[in-house]
């Protein structure tokens, strides 16, 4: 049984307490309703151990904010506010050693359909080793990615993972470690916990939000690294024919990172990945801070304050890579 870490501390109703206080009543609109929206933040140790930051701050404040909206879900918090209670919880649960992915969570817990709805933050945290993601192989999934008039893509809601789970699970059956969703036109989507990438004749090919897609940081990102590396980038439908033809494939999400993908369906791709692990390479030097990026914004956090661990941190799993 595949068990999650139970970290000592969470953020909830404005403040750090016990991970045994967080509790939600079992009548909330978060819960009957999958009223929810989240996001995952990555913080990284540098290479020297002396500085710990987070990736992407602002940015996924900024989406939080969307998803938010689209669902109708008040948030009317300042980034500062946002900021410094992710910090809060960071001090609390940082290890030496082992990197750390957050989970803010905004949560209906008052309200009727919609009306007089109430919500609260919930910031989650969990320790993570410092490796590089491995070689996977990845299915193409029965189930599809549901349009933007059924239940938008670029809402990061837990409701819009309903198909991941099923994709999921139906992977498991054949051995797959992710799996690939189209959408309802037959093309390519994104993976059931990131999204997809593709090489072409050294051309870094990723569908837009528009084919069914979250609107990505990740991806975001990889785009700035190609524009430094001078590897073209291109957003485009991706055909499902193209699965088996392209040069390389990937995955790339704030918790899978980036993920290689050596067959799919069964049909193994090139042996070699220039591209892949160039823009792989780049990446990890940038979040260890080894090599700047203007673009690509690292949020420091002093790390010689009480509170920070030399353990190992773990009491059981950290999340999968691409959940």
């Amino acid at each position: 049984m595949v068990q999650l870490q139970q970290p000592s501390h969470v953020y909830m109703g404005g403040a750090v307490r016990s991970w045994n206080d967080a509790t939600v009543h079992v009548s909330s609109e978060s819960l009957i309703r999958a009223a929810s929206v989240f996001e995952g933040i990555k913080g990284y140790w540098d290479t020297s151990g002396a500085t710990f930051s987070l990736l992407a701050l602002r940015e996924h404040f900024e989406r939080l904010h969307r998803s938010a909206k689209l669902l109708h879900l008040p948030f009317d918090m300042t980034f500062e506010a946002f900021s410094a209670a992710c910090c809060d919880l960071v001090r609390v649960l940082l290890v030496r050693g082992r990197d750390l992915w957050l989970r803010p969570t905004l949560l209906a817990v008052e309200g009727h359909w919609g009306l007089d709805t109430v919500t609260d933050l919930v910031i989650t945290g969990y320790t993570l080793e410092q490796e590089r993601p491995t070689t996977i192989e990845v299915g193409v999934s029965n189930w599809q990615r549901a349009s933007d008039l059924a239940l938008p893509a670029r809402i990061k809601s837990s409701a819009n993972y309903q198909v991941s789970r099923l994709a999921r699970i139906e992977g498991r059956r054949y051995g797959y470690q992710e799996m690939i969703l189209l959408n309802s036109a037959g093309r390519v989507a994104e993976a059931s916990g990131a999204c997809a990438l593709f090489v072409r004749d050294g051309r870094v090919i990723t569908p837009p939000p528009s084919e069914g897609c979250l609107e990505s940081i990740t991806v975001g990102i990889i785009e700035h690294i190609c524009d430094g590396l001078g590897i073209e980038f291109v957003r485009r439908p991706v055909e499902f024919s193209e699965l088996y033809v392209c040069d390389e494939a990937f995955l790339a999400g704030t918790l899978a990172e980036l993920v290689p993908v050596r067959a799919i369906d069964g049909q193994a791709l090139a042996d070699t990945i220039p591209v892949t692990e160039e823009l792989t390479e780049r990446f990890w030097q940038i979040v260890r801070r080894e090599h700047h990026e203007p673009q690509i914004a690292l949020h420091a956090l002093p790390v010689d304050v009480p509170g920070v661990s030399d353990g190992d941190g773990a009491r059981s799993h950290a999340p999968a890579r691409t959940l």
